[in-house]
């Protein structure tokens, strides 16, 4: 569902990112760990299309995404570490709108079930997004994805601010999705929730993936241990 050849990114003689090859099946939810600067956010957005790489190319689901930019947006979701909602709409607002934007029309209770299926509480339904934590506004996010039929869900530091609560709640949500068929990257600093819930985990150093490894292959402390050494 997403895949990376050769894919570099350089500004002027920084390189951003530097020859990546991956490939992210579907119902994989891939972790990409590094720290600021690592080449994770530039990853992120060269899979949804908002840079140009300097050199090979990025696929959704076999499109190329710098020759048809917005085919791919039929494919995917994003959410990014801060979710972008309307502030004066209600959280079931939101999603009626973003649904249709992207051509769904919801009957108040099907808007109803997703909202309840990414985890949010009945009562916020009809309350406006001012008022919502940051792990409510990422739970519409996630149904927004879901009620777009997106197959490809592309997360930028979604746990980062989260409490623990809210960051296990949003992980249980994303192992869902997976089940379901959905090809997760998540670029994140949480080593911890980043072995909890991803199936392959990759380090990123200076633009470079320099490991990738299985989840279920590695504690959490060995995980960390890892990632030092690299970083």
């Amino acid at each position: 569902m997403l895949e990376a050849k050769n894919l570099t990114k350089k500004y002027g003689s920084h390189t951003a990112l530097n020859d990546l090859n991956l490939t992210i099946r579907e119902g994989e939810i891939f972790a990409l760990l590094g720290q600021n600067g690592a080449g994770k956010t530039t990853t992120i957005n060269l899979f949804l299309g908002f840079i140009e790489p300097t050199k090979g190319a990025a696929f959704i689901n076999e499109i190329r995404v710098d020759e048809q930019p917005q085919e791919i947006k039929k494919h995917l979701a994003y959410i990014p570490e801060t979710v972008m909602l309307y502030p004066n709409l209600t959280g079931i607002e939101n999603l009626d709108f973003f649904a249709s934007l992207a051509g769904f029309d919801y009957s108040k209770k099907e808007l109803e079930d997703l909202l309840l299926s990414a985890g949010l509480q009945p009562q916020a339904f009809d309350k406006r997004m001012s008022g919502y934590s940051k792990g409510m506004r990422q739970k519409v996010g996630i149904a927004i994805a879901v009620a777009k039929k997106a197959k490809v869900l592309l997360l930028d530091e979604p746990t980062s601010g989260l409490d623990p609560k809210a960051s296990n709640e949003f992980s249980e949500i994303l192992k869902t999705l997976a089940v379901q068929g959905t090809a997760i990257l998540m670029a994140t600093h949480d080593i911890f929730r980043a072995r909890e819930v991803a199936t392959r985990i990759g380090i990123m150093k200076e633009g470079s993936l320099e490991s990738v490894l299985s989840a279920r292959d590695i504690s959490a402390n060995e995980l960390e241990a890892l990632y030092l050494q690299t970083v």
